[in-house]
């Protein structure tokens, strides 16, 4: 099947921003310390990583190339196993790094800290000061294993220490950024193979056992935790440090919470000259490069909207520290979508690749000036290859460039396609598995649904993968739960990292390969299993692509100032939700918004909810005129999903006399976690639409969460911004 791409055309002012750095900026100096490990020789050969050394080779390109916040190579110390003439990052040099640092920074110069590699957690050394009474670890190169006598993992860089090194350098009046993509939980993921070959996805993090850590000393640290605070260990708020003393800012980015695991694989996914990669180092540069006037706070939201696209609910990255800093002081920095071709012996490149959104085929203008308009294009050029920080161009009959001829992205790309891996049906038995494999074939041979759908091999990387998990697999996994009645007999779909969860509120997707009401058990017809396979995914890619429209415009570009709040109850204190976290919320929660319109026209807004079960819910739609502050209570959440959500506002710039922008027909009901036969006339069918939010493909009816009525509002009376939530039980 054809990829299905869907252009989103960006407005011409956007090609032509450019950006000089402010004269603070030039004042000060940037510096950098990666850190990156891929090989651990005194650990087992499966512990191996190959994303870590490409992470460092991404950064300091980036790092030296990027044209708004230079820095100078002298600047940058790259301590990495695998890159041309860097040193091992062994923990004396990465100390020795530290040290380097410190002594050259003074008051207003930034520095960059990059590390990437496998995390783990072992016993605090100092108990008191750890909620879960863990330290959280780095592992250099040297990382040695558990020595009982000393009570610590040998050449350990734990999260302590760093957080002291990090002091040292705040205490000169230095900014510090620091972004770890690595994990530090040792829990244990119950998953399936997540890939095969180079194109197999790995986790970044070791457990306990790995370093030789007894198991006896993981229980008494939990017990010595339990005893000093009466109860179970909370987890901690920060990944691995906290911002500790000293004047300068302190920023901190990590890819995955203590309780998660992050992984690595290779990127752009399903592109020419993709490389493994940690996901957080390349969709964090990725996001820069397109965006480069972020705030820290609107990066790790797009951070987020970028994660949610891809399928993923875990990991979810932290952020903490001073967030509403403009990202290496770059304030008001519009997005560049042109780069100048340099020409050598009729090859034609551009400092621009697959982190600035560019895949081979696209095409973009040549322009003679970089301040032409688009109509005076002296002709087209194609990307024949990219690489993540360059691309090469063809352009037929151009004999002749301009010294200063600029390439110019004419739209940006939106993928509407969703890639599904086949389970390995080997071990059914023969009339199941001449079920699901029928059911499979005629899935994608149906031209009348719109789904863009492609299936690809068992364990090939996919958005979303079937399974069909053994009845050990699936008790394994129930951890004291019951099973569903059909699941211990179903087709199960899983997210990318493939976590199954088989019972729940939070249970995976399924669908029961029997028979509903037969006497004993009977494969159900290929034709039935089909119209529901069709009928979930078809629900599933359309909020999925809502999801991807916010990638159209740049974060912050909404026209509104927005803060969502919530409260238990009328009469209760506010909390204001945090765009760049994932807050947690149970039934009866409310949810209120203020938004005041900045610009000088008037604007649309819609509100849409969408649920964990793959619901879209409209909830609110309404104009406010220049300089109007709406404050609405907006919803209120109820007990019929948990897990993941996502509170979306979609701004449109209105015009004089027209109605009101209504997206009310973007709404769909939910899925039920266990799907069984569904009759002819609930299955919902997308239309065909002409705008760009009805080439998505949706369809309409019902709500995930419960509207506020009017009496409850407060105070009175484009673009996509997407505020994410953790739904849970409880009271």
């Amino acid at each position: 099947m054809p990829r299905s791409l869907i252009k989103a055309t960006i407005a011409a002012s956007a090609f032509l921003a450019f950006a000089l750095p402010s004269q603070s900026l030039l004042a000060r100096t940037n510096h950098a310390l990666l850190v990156a490990v891929s090989d651990y020789p005194n650990l087992d050969e499966k512990f191996a990583l190959t994303g870590p050394k490409n992470d460092a080779k991404l950064v300091r390109d980036y790092l030296t190339g990027n044209s708004f916040a230079p820095f100078k190579a002298d600047n940058i110390i790259t301590l990495a196993d695998g890159v041309e003439g860097a040193k091992l990052p062994t923990l004396a040099a990465i100390r020795d790094g530290f040290k380097a640092l410190e002594a050259k920074a003074q008051p207003g110069d930034f520095i960059y800290l990059h590390f990437s590699g496998h995390g783990s957690q072992a016993p605090a050394i100092n108990p008191d000061e750890e909620l879960d009474g863990l330290d959280e670890l780095f592992l250099p190169a040297d990382i040695g294993p558990w020595n009982d006598t000393v009570g610590n993992v040998e050449n350990a860089l734990v999260d302590d220490e760093i957080g002291r090194l990090i002091d040292g350098l705040r205490a000169k009046g230095a900014t510090v950024w620091a972004v770890f993509d690595s994990c530090h939980s040792g829990t244990v993921t119950r998953a399936a193979p997540t890939g095969s070959g180079e194109d197999a996805e790995v986790s970044r993090k070791l457990s306990p056992d790995a370093l030789a850590i007894p198991d006896d000393r993981l229980v008494e640290a939990a017990q010595a935790t339990t005893r000093s605070t009466g109860g179970p260990a909370k987890p901690e708020s920060s990944a691995l440090v906290t911002a500790g003393k000293g004047s300068g800012q302190f920023i901190a980015f990590y890819a995955a919470q203590t309780n998660e695991t992050t992984p690595e694989m290779r990127l752009p996914a399903g592109k020419k000259g993709r490389q493994s990669h940690g996901l957080f180092t390349f969709t964090l540069f990725e996001t820069m490069a397109q965006f480069p006037g972020l705030t820290y706070r609107q990066l790790g939201q797009e951070i987020l909207r970028r994660y949610s696209t891809t399928y993923r609910v875990q990991p979810t990255p932290l952020f903490e520290g001073d967030l509403d800093a403009s990202v290496f002081g770059l304030e008001g920095v519009e997005a560049v979508r042109q780069w100048q071709v340099t020409q050598d012996i009729g090859t034609l490149t551009i400092p621009a690749g697959s982190i600035h959104g560019l895949s081979v085929g696209d095409e973009l203008l040549l322009m003679n000036t970089a301040a032409d308009p688009d109509d005076a294009a002296a002709g087209k050029l194609v990307v024949s290859e990219v690489s993540s920080l360059s691309a090469t161009l063809e352009g037929e009959g151009l004999l002749d460039i301009p010294e200063f001829a600029h390439a110019r992205q004419m739209a940006r790309t939106l993928d509407f396609e969703i890639t599904v891996a086949r389970p390995d049906t080997s071990a059914l038995p023969e009339r199941y598995r001449e079920m699901v494999d029928s059911a499979l074939a005629d899935l994608t041979s149906q031209e009348d649904t719109g789904l863009r759908l492609t299936l690809v091999a068992p364990g090939e990387p996919a958005d979303m993968r079937f399974a069909l998990p053994t009845i050990e697999t699936l008790m394994d996994a129930l951890d004291g739960d019951k099973l569903d009645p059909g699941t211990n007999n179903a087709l199960w779909l899983l997210p990318p990292n493939s976590n199954l969860i088989p019972a729940g509120p939070e249970k995976s997707l399924s669908f029961d390969l029997n028979m509903p009401g037969a006497a004993g058990l009977r494969p159900r017809d290929p034709e039935d299993l089909t119209a529901v396979l069709t009928d979930s995914l078809t629900r599933i890619a359309r909020t999925n692509n809502l999801l991807k429209l916010g990638g159209v415009s740049a974060p912050g570009e909404l026209g509104l100032t927005v803060t969502l709040r919530t409260r238990k109850k009328k009469g209760q204190p506010f909390t204001d939700l945090d765009p760049a976290a994932i807050a947690e919320l149970v039934p009866r929660d409310e949810v209120h918004l203020v938004a005041k319109n900045e610009t000088t026209n008037p604007l649309d807004l819609n509100v849409l909810y969408v649920g964990s079960d793959y619901s879209i819910s409209f909830m609110y739609n309404g104009r406010i005129k220049p300089g109007e502050t709406l404050k609405k209570g907006l919803l209120r959440i109820n007990d019929k999903s948990f897990g993941r959500e996502r509170i979306l506002l979609i701004t449109t710039q209105a015009t004089p006399q027209s109605p009101v922008a209504d997206l009310s027909w973007l709404a769909q009901g939910a899925l039920s976690r266990t799907r069984g036969t569904i009759k002819a006339d609930e299955r919902e069918r997308p239309n065909v639409f002409k705008s760009l939010l009805r080439q998505s493909g949706f369809g309409s009816t019902t709500r995930g969460a419960d509207l506020m009525s009017d009496d409850e509002e407060e105070g009175g009376t484009g673009a996509i911004a997407q505020f994410e939530i953790q739904t849970r039980p409880g009271s």
